[in-house]
């Protein structure tokens, strides 16, 4: 059984000793596992996309958002989530703790752009098993439920969904297999990054009027077979089927929020983003 108490180091570069892995293990409801394997790998990592909505009220409410594993940890209780930046930190801390590799990358959001655009995106390449595989607890849209192991021509099927990885001249791209055809979702090159890299990267997502988390309330919850997605006060759910969408009432938001998404914010919360809805332009 792999330890969850904390290593003897005092510090590190990403602070992985920081964490409360019980509390988390606690939070995604999973026990400790035996041994850092590619099941153990997709097990934790489905058990966080089921458990940790992805949302950016922090963001949205112009709040300055923590990093470092206990902050995330604290921030991403139970009725909370976080978006790319916060939920792959925090899964890389624990995956670490568990004794995996770790590499944090940076990637270039792909997924309805028609220009290049910066490395906005946080992810992960995680050593399981003899190889490496791409985690990604935080892309949201049509983020992976499980990860991909990190070679050409890889796929992923789970329930209705399935993605796929290509590799050219150093790029490697994740796509969406829809019915239609594949659809990018994201680029990257392997790389190493240190915490400035994903403070800075954070900071321009978090701050920037061309970032979409910084204008809109968005939150996302995804299965097998549904997609949840709520933006603003318009909520979406996909499915292999197609698509609904209506408006919700302001009066309706709290509710959707907590038993679509399972997010629960405190009052305070409640009233900031409903006066921020309101004062945005139609």
């Amino acid at each position: 059984m792999i330890s969850t108490n904390p290593p003897e180091a005092a510090t590190s570069v990403w602070g992985t000793e920081l964490l409360d892995l019980p509390a988390y293990l606690d939070r995604i409801g999973r026990p400790a596992p035996a041994a850092p394997t590619a099941e153990t790998l997709r097990l934790l990592h489905r058990a966080h996309v089921e458990a940790v909505p992805f949302e950016n009220i922090d963001v949205f409410l112009g709040r300055e958002l923590r990093l470092d594993p206990a902050g995330l940890q604290a921030k991403m209780r139970p009725g909370r989530g976080g978006y790319c930046y916060e939920q792959n930190l925090l899964f890389g801390a624990v995956l670490e703790r568990l004794g995996h590799r770790v590499e944090r990358q940076l990637a270039r959001v792909r997924i309805g752009a028609d220009r290049v655009r910066p490395r906005t995106h946080a992810m992960l390449v995680v050593h399981a098993d003899g190889g490496r595989w791409l985690a990604d607890v935080g892309f949201g849209a049509e983020g992976l439920l499980e990860p991909l192991p990190l070679v050409g021509g890889a796929t992923v099927t789970v329930g209705a969904r399935t993605w796929d990885l290509t590799h050219h001249d150093g790029d490697w791209v994740l796509r969406a297999v829809r019915p239609d055809g594949p659809v990018d979702l994201y680029t990257f090159r392997e790389e190493r990054h240190h915490p400035a890299d994903f403070q800075m990267a954070n900071h321009y997502t978090a701050t920037s009027s061309r970032s979409p988390f910084l204008g809109a309330l968005v939150a996302q919850r995804s299965g097998p077979r549904v997609r949840h997605t709520l933006r603003d006060l318009r909520l979406t759910e996909a499915t292999p089927d197609g698509t609904a969408e209506r408006d919700i009432a302001p009066g309706e938001l709290a509710g959707v929020l907590r038993e679509t998404f399972g997010i629960v914010p405190d009052a305070e919360d409640e009233r900031a983003i409903i006066a921020r809805l309101a004062a945005a332009p139609a």
